[in-house]
């Protein structure tokens, strides 16, 4: 456990020298971006490990994964974001664990996490995520609502009970225009933040930038950068 402890000490202080830099060449300050290290395929004992060295923000993409886990660490001042797609008959589960969830894409889940909500007697930051890889009316690969989409997700999150539109968040994605242009998509998302945040003030949160790119997210503004192999290192299974 020791070894494994220095192993991710070492590696948040690499990750944190990463952002440090890309927000001095952006001019931004180091406390303006959120980092949120995302622990799936690790165990509840690498989240200690985590809490012990300063995280306070984790990620899960998968609800029969973080449910158990999050209730094993409920003792941890964390705060815990759903990342992955999300079924409707997930968000009950979702909606007693996550404070935040960065992956609402349509309507329906919009009605299913406000009822959850309301039943947990609780109210989660909602994320809407925008799929540069979408058309017009269509969900991206991985998930996500085309740009056109976002205005309306984000007012139906506002009239919904116990949800509060928070963001938007994106994949640098894989085809599309924007397909090897992580910068240019991230700075894309920021210019949609711009206008959501025009009718919806408080919504300021743009989640962006996973291990590999986060320097380019960080470049282009974002808030929130969600990092895993960088931190925990290669996925089991993935070696």
């Amino acid at each position: 456990m020791t070894d494994r402890r220095t192993e991710l000490a070492e590696n948040l202080a690499r990750v944190e020298e990463r952002i440090s830099r890309a927000c001095a060449a952006a001019g931004r300050k180091r406390e303006d971006v959120t980092l949120i290290v995302v622990t799936k395929t690790y165990p509840a004992s690498d989240v200690r490990l985590l809490a012990e060295l300063g995280v306070r923000h984790v990620a899960e993409n998968r609800d029969q994964e973080a449910a158990p886990k999050a209730a094993e660490c409920a003792d941890l001042p964390l705060t815990w974001h759903f990342v992955g797609q999300l079924q409707t008959n997930k968000v009950r589960s979702v909606a007693g664990y996550a404070h935040a969830v960065h992956s609402v894409d349509r309507s329906r889940l919009v009605d299913a996490l406000s009822a959850a909500a309301v039943r947990a007697g609780r109210e989660l930051d909602c994320l809407i995520q925008v799929a540069f890889d979408a058309g017009s009316g269509e969900r991206g690969a991985r998930g996500g609502v085309a740009p056109d989409g976002v205005a309306a997700l984000a007012d139906a999150l506002g009239a919904a009970e116990g949800l509060r539109p928070a963001g938007l968040m994106t994949v640098a994605p894989l085809t599309g225009p924007y397909a090897g242009r992580p910068r240019a998509a991230f700075e894309r998302l920021m210019e949609i933040s711009t206008g959501l945040r025009a009718a919806h003030p408080a919504a300021n949160m743009v989640s962006a930038g996973m291990s590999a790119d986060l320097d380019d997210a960080v470049a282009a503004g974002a808030t929130h950068v969600r990092v895993g192999s960088a931190v925990l290192g290669v996925r089991p299974g993935l070696r």
